[in-house]
């Protein structure tokens, strides 16, 4: 009897209950869209922040010293140099894999047709292979990721695997009107071990002080510099998670940290934590983050979970408000009929849970269509925000099956109180 009673009542209502479908399955499509969303985002906004360059930097262990005691800056700082094949221990660490791109720098001052000149030798597109313990490390990384806000203007990237040899440079735009040259000219490079010719592959605009630079591959500087084996500091590009309590404390002293804490810190891929890594598999080596990009992921992070969580509670606040309007319409309409089964003998409880079980049932049927919904707002906020697909979690599916009863059942609240109040004398006689 139960049974057939719902069915009758969808037959009898099924404009209603068919808007009921519709209100839920809105609200659950914008919240499984933006629960996603914010579930996939940390990723995806470290990932558009790499575009901006590295967020760590690591130096010889030396000038982080006199960094700290003298404020000295890094364009003071001479002749403190890193073994090159220590570049391979960044392969190595924990979070590895969250390591995206790192480069080299190896900088020093050269004289071109008189001019003084910053020579900066690094990787440009370079696989890079390195062996440990039997186990063999690559990764193909390069500033051609580090730099890929850099506009080229004339000619091309360097391409260190399509070219023989080293010989080869890129430079910046304002030197290269300072130079009256081009891309396919060729330069005379003066420096500390000799003069060299370096063919120019392509000219860069950056919008920034590395337009007066000479870019050359880091085995070319090496050899002008006569610091072989050798570079300054390295530019870290890694994935990181945003800083809490925790990372901050951490930051400051790792020992001040407890067991389950320090466990905690080191195995999230913190910014502190990644650079402590590096630190432990070069000892003399210090990893800095770069504070403004490091900072600014967290804060652009934790905003636009902000903003997606109140999106999503502004849709689910509208599908309740929505959901109150029908259930109680819809009991309007059938004050008589349900007064009638009071008449009868039927108990407030009963015919609340009749009336309920119509809703939940409705609204069950909403959600699965605004969950499908919601993939495909998800896929579509992915594509055109991030060019990239979001994973959809399972979590989501469960949470947003438990919201959505909650917001029918607080949206039935009215009419429930309606059915407690119906008076089948009133009712039945004409009245309300």
């Amino acid at each position: 009897m139960f049974f057939r009673m719902i069915i009758g009542a969808f037959r009898r209502q099924w404009k209603k209950m068919l808007m009921i479908a519709l209100t839920v399955a809105l609200g659950a499509s914008i919240a499984t869209a933006m629960l996603n969303v914010m579930l996939d985002v940390g990723d995806k906004i470290n990932e558009e922040l790499k575009a901006y360059g590295s967020n760590i930097t690591v130096v010889p262990n030396s000038q982080a010293v006199m960094s700290d005691l003298y404020d000295v800056e890094e364009d003071e700082k001479k002749d403190e140099y890193l073994a090159e094949e220590t570049l391979g221990e960044f392969l190595t660490i924990f979070w590895a894999n969250n390591i995206t791109d790192f480069a080299p720098v190896l900088d020093t001052v050269v004289t071109v047709d008189g001019n003084e000149v910053q020579l900066i030798g690094t990787w440009f597109d370079h696989h890079f292979e390195f062996k440990k313990k039997g186990t063999v490390y690559q990764r193909d990384t390069g500033i051609i990721n580090l730099r890929s806000w850099w506009d080229i203007t004339d000619g091309e990237w360097l391409d260190e695997a399509k070219l023989s040899g080293d010989d080869y440079a890129m430079i910046g735009k304002k030197l290269s009107e300072t130079l009256g040259v081009k891309a396919g000219d060729k330069i005379k490079v003066k420096g500390a071990k000799g003069t060299e010719e370096l063919e120019i592959t392509g000219i860069f605009e950056s919008g920034d002080d590395e337009e007066n630079c000479i870019f050359t591959p880091l085995s070319a500087a090496q050899r002008i510099s006569g610091a072989e084996g050798k570079y300054k500091k390295a530019e870290v590009s890694a994935i990181t998670s945003p800083d809490d309590e925790l990372a901050v404390k951490a930051a400051r002293n790792p020992d001040l940290l407890s067991g389950d804490e320090y466990d905690l810190w080191y195995c999230t891929a913190y910014v502190s934590s990644i650079c402590f890594q590096i630190q432990e598999a070069i000892p003399d080596a210090s990893a800095r983050a770069v504070r403004q990009i490091a900072d600014s992921e967290g804060k652009i992070l934790e905003k636009t979970e902000l903003l997606m969580a109140l999106i999503t509670l502004m849709s689910l606040i509208g599908a309740t408000l929505g959901i109150s309007n029908l259930v109680t319409s819809s009991v309007m309409e059938r004050s008589a009929e349900l007064a009638l089964m009071k008449a009868v003998g039927a108990k407030n409880g009963q015919i609340t849970l009749l009336v309920l079980t119509e809703i939940i049932l409705t609204a069950v049927v909403g959600a699965a269509a605004g969950y499908f919904m919601g993939y495909g707002f998800a896929q579509v906020i992915g594509q055109s925000v991030f060019s990239s697909a979001i994973e959809m979690s399972g979590m989501v599916a469960f949470l947003v099956t438990v919201l959505i009863i909650a917001v029918t059942l607080v949206g039935s609240i009215p009419a429930v109180r309606m059915i407690l109040r119906l008076r089948p004398s009133e009712v039945l006689h004409g009245g309300h």
